[in-house]
């Protein structure tokens, strides 16, 4: 049904030369070397990129339904495809789907997304706001690159949540209500620990105990599209798909995957554990021979990813690491 309703949109959707995308295409966009590395029983068996810590036992032991009797297994980790982002100036502008808008052409104003520069005492600085839009999106396992995986996640694409419903997502004072934590970080001490963060990203993973911190692009805080401290498309985009991942854990929305906790299960994660997440652009350019941690400086490779008209809205594929008893 809810697939149904998703194609009914789009055959009904208004095409606007305000809204550009593309299909993401599953074997020249994505960066499939990003699934390494692998470990099995806690050893490496592929070598490739950076890793998370994996549990080091030899053996695991869940319980598999139907049947609630413990059974043993070996734990493996992998990095895994999973979700895709939009993140927007344009109010229902699917850039993933195609670059199709749905609904009508006449929004609300607190909708619309913009890039503005500051007056008076912050002449120069600039600010911005996005939508953003979520898909499920567990490429390998409907393009059935592994039959009857039981560590994959086992669903259809359908377009998940767009921050254009959300009453949370426009207003700062409003999105107090599921972050009250907000108001500890809004200081010049706490924002200083960042740098630690940006630090650690760009040589490695962020720190997650610094959850408030977005690496170089900013703080995570508020969970809004509002950015107060916009740089560049790449980075003011890359915060905004950070933001609605924090938001989605505090919501639960999303969980937990990684660590000796997953390996039967997911578990809940109501703050994000940022390590879990890397992040691939596969819009305006595809980033095919990298994915980056959350909060890794994208001066490198973000570098002319941004310009005029088809490269000012972005899409991102969220690889999630995952570990499991098999």
């Amino acid at each position: 049904m809810r697939n149904a309703l998703i194609i009914f949109l789009l055959l009904v959707s208004n095409v606007s030369t305000a809204c550009q995308g593309k299909f993401v295409n599953p074997i020249t966009d994505i960066c499939w070397s990003c699934l390494f590395p692998i470990t099995i029983g806690g050893m490496n068996v592929t070598g490739g990129r950076e890793d998370t810590p994996n549990p080091r036992s030899l053996l695991c032991v869940c319980p598999r339904p139907p049947i609630p009797i413990p059974v043993p297994g070996i734990p493996i980790s992998f990095w895994e495809p999973v979700r895709l982002v939009d993140v927007t100036r344009t109010p229902y502008c699917l850039v993933s789907m195609g670059g199709i808008k749905i609904g009508g052409n006449e929004q609300n104003p607190k909708d619309k997304g913009s890039v503005s520069t500051g007056g008076g005492s912050h002449r120069g600085l600039k600010h911005s706001f996005y939508q953003v839009h979520w898909y499920i999106y567990p490429v390998i396992y409907w393009l059935e690159l592994l039959v009857d995986f039981i560590c994959l996640e086992q669903a259809s694409f359908d377009v998940a949540y767009l921050t254009e419903l959300d009453p949370f997502w426009n207003d700062d004072e409003t999105s107090f209500i599921i972050n009250p934590e907000a108001i500890l970080f809004a200081n010049p001490i706490a924002q200083a620990a960042c740098a630690a963060d940006c630090l650690a990203a760009s040589s490695g993973f962020p720190l997650d105990p610094l959850f408030w911190c977005g690496g170089c692009q900013g703080s995570l805080y508020p969970f809004t599209g509002s950015i107060s401290a916009h740089v560049g498309g790449v980075q003011g985009s890359l915060l905004a798909a950070q933001r609605i991942m924090a938001k989605l854990h505090r919501e639960f929305l999303l969980w937990g995957y990684m660590g000796k906790e997953g390996l039967c299960g997911k578990y809940p994660m109501p703050i994000i554990r940022k390590s879990q997440y890397k992040t691939q652009m596969v819009y305006p350019i595809p980033v095919t021979n990298s994915c980056q941690p959350l909060g890794r400086s994208e001066m490198v490779w973000g570098s002319g990813k941004e310009f005029p008209f088809k490269g000012e809205d972005f899409g991102y594929l969220i690889w999630r690491k995952r570990n499991c008893c098999l």
